[in-house]
C-alpha cells in the first residue's frame, strides 16, 4: 500500500466504498488523515465499518472542515448530473479528487522523478498497459501495474528507484486527477464512448487529452494520430512545448512510430530504424494490437529500453485473458477466447484477424445488433448463437451466414469444434467474440470467458497454442 501523507492531520471525505474506495480510505488513514467514509449502499457502508474505516453520513458533515472529497471513479462527477456529494463539496469550495490524484501527490512529494507511465484511450488501454508492464519487467525493472486494469493504484508498492508504475487510467479517473503528471503519457485513440458520463464527444476527448497534456517537464507524450481528435491533441501538446511521439498504423510518419508490413518503425530527422517485428506474435494480431504494440514500444523507448529488449518482450507477451486469448489448438483448429468483446465494434477487431471463422456469439444484446459487422460475414464459415440475442441475430444472419441456434455455450463449443475439425481449411478458428454483454447467462465477461476456456481445455487432443 502507498500511505497518503499529503493529507496528514486533515479531514478527508471518501465516497464510494467499493474496491478502490476502501483502498483509498485505508491509504489515507495510513498516512495520518482523519477519514470519513460513506456510500449510498448501506451494506457497503457496513462492510467498510467492519474493515475499520470510520463512516458517517456525509449529508450531515461539516464541509467547512473537510480538505478534500475523494470520489470513486464510478460516481458521476458531471453527467448526467453531479452526485449529491459533489454538490456539497463544491458549495464548500472543497476539491473533488480520486485515487490517481492521491498517487500523483504522493509521488511528487517523495520521489518526483520515479518513472510513471499513464495510459488512456477509448480502446486498447488494458492491452497496452499489460504489454508496457511486460516490456518493463523483462528489462529488469519492478513493474507495478494497476489503475483501471483492476488493481487499485494505492494498493501498489510506493514509487521508488528501479520501480516503474504502469497505470491504466479511465476517463473517469482522469476527470478526478487535476494534477496528473506522468513521466510518460499515452493516448491511444479516441472514439465515441461514455457520453452518458461526459455529455459530448468533444468533452470526452478533452478529458482524455488532459492525461498526455499533463506530462511532466522532460516527459514524453505518446499519441496515436489515426483519428482526428488525437491528431489535434498531439499538435496542441507539441505547441505547448512538450515532447510528443506520434504513432500511426495507417501511414508512414516523418517523425514518430509507425507500423508498416508488420514492422514497428521509428522515424526521426529523416532516418528510419526498424524497432520490432510483429509477424507471428499471436497475442498481437490485428491492426488494433499493432497500435497497442507501437504505443507500448514508444513508452519503452522513452524509458530507455533497447531494441533487443523490446523485440524480446513483444514476442514473449502472453496477451490478456478474454481478449484475443489463444486457448489452444486441436489439430489445425485454433480456439480463441475474445469474451471481452461485449459490443459489435469490439468483435470487429477479432473478426478482422482471421479468415475462416466458426463464430460463437450472443448474450444480452446492445443497440445496433450486428449491422456494423456485415463486411466480415465472408470470413465466417458458420455462426453459433447463444443467449437472449440468438433469435434477433438469427434474423440478421439469415441468408448471409450459415448458423445454428446453440442456446448455450457448452453446446456451441461442441458444435463449433466438430464443424471446424471437419472443415477443409488450413487454420479454422473457433472464436468466442460475443458482440454482447454476458448478463443473461453469466455474471460478467470474465466468467463467460473462463467457462469457454474450461470447455475448450476439456476437448480431447487439445494442445497449447503455438
Amino acid at each position: 500500500m502507498i500511505p497518503v501523507t499529503s493529507f496528514a492531520g486533515r479531514k478527508v471525505a471518501v465516497f464510494g466504498l467499493g474496491g478502490s474506495g476502501l483502498v483509498s480510505a485505508s491509504a489515507l488513514l495510513a498516512g495520518g488523515a482523519d477519514v470519513i467514509g460513506w456510500d449510498d449502499n448501506a451494506g457497503t457502508v457496513a462492510k467498510a465499518t467492519s474493515a475499520g474505516i470510520p463512516t458517517a453520513d456525509l449529508r450531515h458533515a461539516d464541509w467547512s472542515k473537510i480538505a478534500a472529497l475523494v470520489l470513486a471513479p464510478g460516481v458521476p462527477l458531471t453527467h448526467p448530473a453531479p452526485h449529491w456529494t459533489v454538490g456539497l463539496a463544491r458549495a464548500a469550495a472543497v476539491d473533488v479528487i480520486g485515487d490517481v490524484e492521491l498517487f500523483c501527490r504522493e509521488r511528487r512529494r517523495h520521489v518526483p522523478n520515479a518513472p510513471f507511465v499513464a495510459i488512456t484511450g477509448t480502446n486498447g488501454k488494458s492491452t497496452t498497459t499489460a504489454l508496457t508492464a511486460h516490456l518493463v519487467a523483462g528489462a529488469g525493472y519492478d513493474a507495478q501495474v494497476g489503475g483501471n486494469i483492476g488493481t487499485a493504484i494505492l494498493s501498489l508498492e510506493p514509487p521508488g528507484r528501479g520501480r516503474v508504475h504502469v497505470i491504466e487510467v479511465s476517463s473517469y479517473q482522469v476527470d478526478l486527477a487535476p494534477s496528473l503528471d506522468p513521466s510518460v503519457g499515452i493516448l491511444i485513440n479516441v472514439s465515441e464512448d461514455h457520453l452518458d458520463r461526459h455529455g459530448t464527444l468533444a468533452h470526452y476527448a478533452a478529458v482524455k487529452e488532459r492525461l498526455v497534456a499533463g506530462v511532466q517537464e522532460n516527459g514524453t507524450a505518446i499519441v496515436g494520430v489515426d483519428d482526428n481528435w488525437c491528431q489535434a491533441a498531439a499538435d496542441r501538446i507539441e505547441q505547448a512545448g512538450k515532447r510528443v511521439v506520434r504513432v500511426s498504423v495507417r501511414r508512414p510518419l516523418a517523425d514518430g512510430l509507425y507500423v508498416e508490413a508488420g514492422r514497428i518503425i521509428e522515424a526521426s530527422g529523416g532516418s528510419r530504424t526498424d524497432i520490432a517485428l510483429l509477424g507471428g506474435i499471436g497475442s498481437l494480431r490485428g491492426a488494433h494490437n499493432a497500435q497497442n504494440a507501437a504505443c507500448a514500444t514508444g513508452a519503452a523507448r522513452a524509458l530507455g529500453l533497447s531494441i533487443d529488449q523490446i523485440q524480446s518482450g513483444l514476442r514473449s507477451f502472453p496477451g490478456l485473458a478474454h481478449r484475443m486469448e489463444e486457448v489452444g489448438r486441436k489439430g489445425r483448429v485454433l480456439f480463441v477466447n475474445d469474451s471481452k468483446a461485449t459490443n459489435a465494434d469490439s468483435a470487429a477487431q477479432a473478426l478482422a484477424c482471421f479468415s475462416d471463422i466458426f463464430w460463437i456469439l450472443g448474450g444480452k444484446a446492445k443497440t445496433g445488433g450486428l449491422s456494423t459487422l456485415t463486411g466480415f460475414f465472408p470470413r465466417i464459415r458458420k455462426a453459433y448463437l447463444i443467449g437472449e440475442a440468438a433469435a434477433a441475430f438469427a434474423t440478421e444472419l439469415e441468408g448471409k451466414v450459415p448458423y445454428v441456434v446453440a442456446g448455450t455455450l457448452d453446446r456451441a463449443v461442441a458444435l463449433a469444434a466438430r464443424d471446424a475439425e471437419a472443415a477443409d481449411m488450413a487454420e479454422p478458428v473457433v472464436l468466442l467474440s460475443p458482440a454482447c454483454a454476458s448478463f443473461d447467462q453469466y455474471r460478467n465477461f470474465e466468467v463467460r470467458g473462463d467457462a469457454f476456456r474450461q470447455l475448450v481445455l476439456a476437448l480431447p487432443g487439445l494442445v497449447g497454442p503455438r
